[in-house]
């Protein structure tokens, strides 16, 4: 197939769902298909099989006219959108692309939260979303939330992420030496968090539990590994501040390490250095979290929130613990109870490798392959 991937935003813009987008390009590529991309003016593709075209400007009106001639300059079969509000900058105008486009257009929904559109839009902002999917040939949910949403298109898929970080270590790496220089030693006990600061991620109630274990003598460290705010959400960087002034205000200074944004090989030894890794999202857990995704891919001791929906393939005490979100009591007790049960650590690193295996990119690239497949068939008939 000729397979067409719309993003706001690409590597080495920092973001999941950029992320996503170039690891799926290159399995797909890898299994014998032309992709093509079409990205932020600041993204790049080191892979020669993977067609890079820039935006030119912002993602108004004349997007939708220049995506048009892309995709008919290139011969696609298929243009899929991979939509999060963030990622185009806020632009009412991607919600029309199905209509611009005149080849089948499918929408990758990534999150259908949405942050704000224009002042005071209110039912507007779902509306516009919602008429997306409507208008759409097919969607592509990535997480069982917004599926129950998106089930009744007539085209709808439930397809997860996967990690868009490798687990390939360093060469030299060395746990010992590794923590020391991230001021830990062997006998503290490293809790880390990984991706973006903002407010759904319960970084603060993280803190919080650090202060409690401290004040029970427990030598805890948090490390908050990657890159503090990412690139298409511009409120992130006010929350991360609280996060920082919050440290401060819990006399946390010396025990939290803020790593900034690191290579794939980087945040792999974080994962294989660090004791348990605190992921306590606010919403809950999810598919659509691609920092789980990866914790999960690295084989970590996961501590995280219980899903808003039921999720059977998340099972606590046995691939991660699970605790209500917002709560700090609960968060430092199952932390305790991380630190003080070795067994139960590494029950749950073996559990999250065998769930790895449900979220490899072949099988999520052969999925979305299958599905564009069903859609231009039906297109055409």
């Amino acid at each position: 197939m000729r397979i067409g991937l719309v993003t706001g935003e690409y590597p080495p813009m920092e973001g999941g769902i950029g992320a996503h987008c170039r690891e799926l390009a290159r399995e797909m590529t890898h299994q014998g298909h032309s992709v093509f991309v079409y990205s932020d003016s600041r993204s790049e593709e080191a892979n020669s099989q993977v067609a890079l075209t820039h935006n030119q400007g912002g993602w108004g009106i004349g997007a939708l006219r220049s995506i048009n001639r892309w995709a008919s300059d290139n011969k696609l079969d298929i243009v899929n959108l991979h939509y999060q509000t963030a990622a185009f900058q806020m632009s009412p105008f991607v919600h029309w692309l199905p209509d611009a486009v005149k080849v089948p257009v499918i929408t990758t929904f990534h999150d259908l939260r949405f942050p704000y559109l224009f002042p005071k839009a209110g039912r507007l902002r779902d509306w516009t979303v919602m008429r997306l999917a409507r208008a759409s040939e097919g969607v592509i949910s990535t997480n069982h939330e917004d599926f129950a949403r998106l089930k009744s298109h007539h085209c709808a898929a439930l397809i997860p992420i996967g990690s868009s970080v490798k687990t390939d270590l360093p060469p030299d790496f060395d746990r010992s030496r590794w923590r020391d220089s991230l001021g830990a030693s062997e006998t503290d006990y490293v809790v880390a968090h990984f991706g973006f600061i903002n407010h759904t991620k319960g970084v603060d109630t993280l803190l919080r539990a650090a202060r409690t274990l401290l004040d029970q003598a427990l030598p805890v460290r948090v490390w908050l590994v990657g890159g503090r705010t990412g690139t298409s959400d511009p409120t992130n960087e006010q929350f991360a501040n609280a996060v920082q002034d919050l440290a401060v205000h819990l006399d946390l200074t010396d025990r939290v390490v803020w790593t900034g944004f690191l290579g794939d090989s980087e945040a792999a030894a974080c994962f294989a250095a660090c004791d348990a890794v605190a992921l306590l999202y606010s919403d809950g857990a999810s598919y659509r979290r691609s920092s789980l995704m990866a914790a999960i891919a690295q084989g970590a001791a996961i501590l995280t929130t219980e899903p808003a929906v039921a999720i059977p393939a998340f099972r606590d005490g046995m691939n991660m613990r699970l605790i209500s979100p917002a709560d700090v009591q609960s968060a430092a007790g199952a932390l305790s109870e991380m630190w003080l049960d070795p067994v139960l650590r590494s029950r749950l690193r073996v559990g999250a490798r065998e769930l790895a295996g449900e979220f490899t990119w072949p099988e999520i690239a052969r999925s979305n392959v299958e599905h564009f497949s069903q859609i231009v068939a039906e297109a055409r008939r």
